[in-house]
C-alpha cells in the first residue's frame, strides 16, 4: 500500500470515528452516511480533463489548486461557521494540499467523508437546538448575536459552538416573541423548524454531496464555472428555453407537503379545473395504470421529477384538496402532459404617462428577466423559436402602436444568458455594427456584431441596472452606453466580464443517458466596444441611483480570485449619438426632482440604516433593547403613512398608498420562514410587493421624459423643483 493510500485510508476512518462519536440520540434523525457512485467519479475526472485543457484559466489540478479546492469545500458547507468547530477543520487540513487527488485517481471517499462530517456536524446543532427549547431564556440579560459569521473564526471549542447556537436560538425565539407570539406557540414553531432541518439532512443523496463538491472545485479556479447535475442541467435547459412539459403547475414544499403554489393559465392544470392552489400533491402514478408513490416527506425536486414527463403522456395525482384536514377525503386527478411556455418569466411591457404643465409624454417600459433562448429549436432551423430578442421586437412594435415617446429597458436582477440574444438585442437599438469583443485563453481577439439589416427602434432610450445586472445584461448596456444610443441609470451592475459555454459530459463519454452532468465553463472575456471590460467595476451609470449593495459582499468584487480588470484596443466601431451635451441637465433636474419625492427621500434613508445595521452586524438579544428599536421603527413608519395621506391628491396616489401599506405589513418581521407561513399570507405579501410603488423605475421614466423634452425642444429644460406628476400605467 502506497504512503498516498494509507494517508487516504486514515483520513476516512477518522472521519469515520468522529462521525460516529458525534451521532445524536437514537430518537433524532440524522443522514445516513452517503458514499460516491462509479459515474460521479468518472464525470469527475472529465471535468479536470475538461478544465485543465480548455479553461480561460486553465490550471493543473496541483496542490496549490488542491488547497484551494480545499478551502472553497468549507466555504461552501459552512459558510457562516455554525457547523464546524477548529478541531475538526484541523483534522482535516491534513489532505488540504492533496484533495485533487480525488478526482485524478477517481477515489471520492475523501470529500464524502468530509461531506458525511459536515452532516453529521449540522445533525448535531439542530438536536441541541431542540433541547434548548425545553430551558427557556432570560431576554433581561444583556447580550448581543452577531449574524453574520463569514468572516469570523471557527468556535475553537464545543461549548463555544453550543454558545453561538444558544444565542441564535435565543434570538429566534424573541423574534416571534416580537411578533406577538406565545411560549408554547414559539416553541412549537422552532420545534418543527429544527425538526425539518434534521428531516432535510436525511434526504440528502449522493449527487448533493458530489455536486457541492465539484462546485468548489470549479468556483476555486474561478467564480463563474460550475458543474451540474443531471437534474441540475436539465433545469438550466428550461431556465433558458423558458419552457417544459408537465402539468403546468408551481409546487412548493409545505410541513412535508408538496403544496400547489400556482397554477399555470391554459396548462393542464388549469383547464380540469380539478386543482386549485393550496391543494396538497401526496401521490403520483404513471399512465392510467401505473403504481401510485406516495411521496408524502419526498424532497420537492423528487416529486417534481415525476410529475414531468414525456408530452401527451398521462400521470395521475392523489390530491388532499386545500380546504381538507390531512385527514380529509383525497381525490384523484388524472392529467395529460402538454409543453408549458413560462410567460411569467418572459419580456414585458408596460406603458407610463408623465403630465408635466398639461404636455403628456408616453415612456414604454420593457422589462426583461433574462437574455433566454432556445438553443436546441434555433439550431433545428424552428421558425417560432422563444428568444428575448424575438419577444423585445414584438413589444416594440406594441409600444409604437401606442405612440410612445421613449423606451426604457429595465435590466434589474438580469443575470445574463445567451451571449447571441445580448448581440441581437442590440441590435434592434444601434443596427448593423461591432456589439463586443471577446478574447479566449489564446489570447485571439474576435469581434461579436449583428449582421442583420434595420433598427427596430430609433427614438429616445434608457437602460436601468443594478448590482444584480450581470453579464449579457452587461453587455448590451456598455453597448449602449459606448454608442451613444441611450442613457444608463441606476446603480453600478455587477461586473461579471466572462463568457462561459455549457459543456455535456454525456455527450464527451457517448454515453446514451443522462449520468453525468455538465460542465459551465468560462471560455473567453469580453470588452466592450471601446476597449474597456465589465470585468470587476460593471457598467458606471451615466446617472447614478443609491446603491442598496455593498461591492464587498455582492458583486464580482466580492470573489477574492475573480478575473483583473484590463483593457485591449478599441474595435472598428462608430458612435450613433451623443448624450453628453444633455447629461448635465438631466442630472440637474434628476437631484432637483427627488430633492422633493419623499418616496425617493424615504428609499435614501432606508438604504442608510440597512447599512449602518449591516456595518454594525450585532443584534440585541435583549427585549426590552429590542422592542424600543421595534416601536421606533414603526413610529417612523406611522409618520410616513401620514404624511404620503396627507401628499395625497388624486385616487390613483390613494391606490399605490394602500399597496405601499400593504406590503410594509407583510414584510412586517413575524419571525417566520418562507415554508412556515400560510400560503395565501405569502400570496398576498408577493401580489403587495408587485403593486407597491417602484419608485426608482417611475424615477428612470422621469429622466427618460425630460431626455424627450429636451431632444425635441433643442432648448435648455426649466429645474423646477416640482416633479412632474406620473400617471398610472395602463
Amino acid at each position: 500500500m502506497t504512503a498516498m493510500k494509507k494517508k487516504l485510508l486514515w483520513l476516512v476512518l477518522a472521519l469515520a470515528l468522529a462521525a460516529r462519536g458525534a451521532v445524536p440520540s437514537a430518537a433524532s434523525p440524522y443522514a445516513p452516511e452517503l458514499k460516491p457512485e462509479q459515474q460521479e467519479a468518472q464525470a469527475a475526472h472529465l471535468t479536470a480533463e475538461l478544465l485543465s485543457r480548455y479553461h480561460y484559466k486553465a490550471q493543473p489540478l496541483n496542490e496549490a489548486l488542491s488547497a484551494k479546492i480545499f478551502d472553497q469545500y468549507l466555504k461552501t458547507l459552512d459558510p457562516e461557521k455554525l457547523f464546524f468547530i477548529q478541531s475538526d477543520v484541523d483534522r482535516l487540513s491534513v489532505h488540504r494540499n492533496r484533495l485533487g487527488d480525488a478526482i485524478l485517481k477517481e477515489d471520492l471517499s475523501v470529500p464524502f467523508a468530509i461531506f458525511n462530517l459536515y452532516e453529521q456536524r449540522a445533525a448535531e446543532r439542530f438536536v441541541y437546538a431542540r433541547t434548548l427549547l425545553q430551558q427557556g431564556f432570560d431576554f433581561a440579560a444583556l447580550e448581543s448575536y452577531q449574524y453574520a459569521r463569514d468572516k469570523q473564526v471557527w468556535a475553537q471549542t464545543d461549548e463555544q459552538a453550543r454558545e453561538l447556537w444558544r444565542k441564535r436560538v435565543k434570538n429566534d425565539w424573541l423574534r416571534l416573541k416580537l411578533a406577538g407570539k406565545d411560549d408554547k406557540g414559539i416553541a412549537d414553531i422552532l420545534d418543527k423548524r429544527y425538526e425539518n432541518f434534521l428531516k432535510r439532512i436525511a434526504r440528502t443523496k449522493s449527487a448533493d454531496a458530489f455536486q457541492t463538491y465539484m462546485n468548489a472545485y470549479t468556483m476555486a479556479i474561478e467564480p463563474h464555472t460550475n458543474y451540474m447535475g443531471p437534474r441540475a442541467a436539465e433545469d438550466f435547459d428550461i431556465s433558458m428555453r423558458l419552457s417544459l412539459v408537465g402539468i403546468g403547475a408551481v409546487l412548493s414544499e409545505v410541513n412535508e407537503y408538496t403544496t400547489i403554489r400556482e397554477l399555470v393559465t391554459g396548462g393542464p392544470a388549469s383547464l380540469s379545473n380539478q386543482l386549485k392552489v393550496g391543494d396538497r400533491i401526496v401521490g403520483v402514478a404513471q399512465g392510467e395504470s401505473g403504481v401510485m408513490a406516495d411521496v408524502l416527506g419526498w424532497r420537492l425536486d423528487d416529486t417534481v421529477a415525476l410529475i414531468r414527463g414525456a408530452k401527451d403522456s398521462v400521470v395521475r395525482l392523489d390530491v388532499i384538496p386545500a380546504d381538507a384536514g390531512p385527514d380529509g377525503q383525497h381525490k384523484l386527478v388524472s392529467l395529460v402532459r402538454k409543453t408549458i411556455s413560462l410567460q411569467e418569466q418572459s419580456a414585458k411591457s408596460t406603458v407610463h404617462t408623465i403630465d408635466e404643465g398639461g404636455v403628456l409624454r408616453r415612456i414604454g417600459v420593457i422589462s426583461l428577466p433574462s437574455f433566454y433562448e432556445d438553443f436546441a429549436a434555433r439550431q433545428s432551423g424552428a421558425g417560432d423559436y422563444k428568444s428575448a430578442t424575438r419577444d423585445v421586437v414584438k413589444l416594440l412594435a406594441e409600444l409604437k402602436k401606442d405612440k410612445v415617446d421613449g423606451v426604457l429597458v429595465d435590466l434589474r436582477n438580469n443575470g445574463g444568458g445567451s451571449l447571441v440574444e445580448a448581440v441581437e438585442l442590440t441590435g434592434l437599438f444601434v443596427g448593423k455594427g461591432p456589439v463586443v469583443q471577446q478574447r479566449n485563453a489564446r489570447g485571439e481577439i474576435s469581434v461579436e456584431r449583428d449582421a442583420r439589416a434595420g433598427i427596430v427602434w430609433d427614438g429616445p432610450l434608457a437602460v436601468l441596472i443594478n448590482r444584480g445586472s450581470a453579464s449579457a445584461s452587461e453587455i448590451f448596456a456598455a453597448a449602449i452606453q459606448d454608442y451613444g444610443r441611450g442613457l444608463i441609470l441606476g446603480e453600478p451592475s455587477f461586473g461579471k466580464g466572462t463568457v462561459q459555454t455549457m459543456v455535456n459530459l454525456d455527450q464527451i463519454a457517448k454515453s446514451e443517458k443522462p449520468l453525468l452532468g455538465e460542465v459551465k465553463m468560462t471560455v473567453a472575456q469580453f470588452f466592450r466596444v471601446n476597449g474597456g471590460t465589465t470585468q470587476l467595476r460593471g457598467v458606471v451609470p451615466d446617472i447614478p441611483f443609491p446603491d442598496a449593495s455593498d461591492p464587498s459582499e455582492f458583486g464580482e468584487s466580492s470573489f477574492d480570485n475573480a478575473l483583473p480588470w484590463t483593457q485591449i484596443r478599441a474595435a472598428n466601431y462608430a458612435p450613433v449619438g451623443k448624450l453628453d451635451g444633455v447629461l448635465p441637465l438631466l442630472s440637474t433636474r434628476h437631484a432637483e426632482r427627488v430633492k422633493n419625492d419623499r418616496d425617493f427621500n424615504d428609499l435614501q434613508e432606508d438604504i442608510a440604516r440597512f447599512q449602518l445595521a449591516r456595518n454594525k452586524n450585532l443584534v440585541s438579544l435583549n427585549e426590552a433593547e429590542r422592542r424600543k428599536e421595534r416601536d421606533e421603527q414603526e413610529a417612523r413608519m406611522a409618520a410616513r403613512e401620514l404624511a404620503a395621506d396627507a401628499g395625497t391628491t388624486s385616487p390613483q396616489e390613494g391606490a399605490a398608498r394602500a399597496a405601499a401599506a400593504a406590503l410594509k405589513r407583510a414584510r412586517s418581521d413575524d419571525g417566520l420562514q418562507v415554508n412556515e407561513r400560510n400560503l395565501a399570507h405569502e400570496l398576498a405579501s408577493e401580489k403587495a410587493q408587485k403593486d407597491a410603488k417602484d419608485v426608482l423605475l417611475l424615477e428612470a421614466v422621469h429622466i427618460l421624459s425630460d431626455e424627450v423634452a429636451v431632444l425635441r425642444s433643442g432648448v435648455e429644460l426649466a429645474t423646477s423643483a416640482k416633479p412632474a406628476p406620473l400617471l398610472i400605467p395602463n
